[in-house]
């Protein structure tokens, strides 16, 4: 998986979902329910990072795989809710990285 530039892009959009369900039902949850405001400190920047990371690799792919430009705005707005990412990888990626 990880020796295409199609197989890092799902890696990495897997790795990003993970990290917005652990800000939204994890470390958001235990700052306010719990007032642990620590969870949001570490795991925010994270999934900073890893959306960024998300972002430069779907317009890498994007252009490498020559995609319609449907499939970047789909994946630019699958990145915001949780769960997105698995959706459109399972959707409209998985089934390009078939053999």
């Amino acid at each position: 998986m990880m020796k295409s530039a199609l197989g890092r892009f799902r890696v990495i959009s897997i790795i990003e979902g993970v990290s917005t369900i652990l800000l939204f039902l994890v470390a958001i949850p235990m700052k306010y329910a719990l007032d642990i405001p620590m969870a949001v400190k570490i795991v925010g920047p994270l999934h900073g990072l890893l959306f960024l990371i998300y972002l430069v690799m779907l317009v890498s792919t994007w252009a490498s795989q020559q995609w319609p430009l449907r499939m970047f705005i789909v994946g630019l707005f699958a990145a915001v809710p949780p769960f997105g990412t698995f959706l459109y990888d399972h959707f409209m990626v998985k089934p390009l990285d078939s053999p």
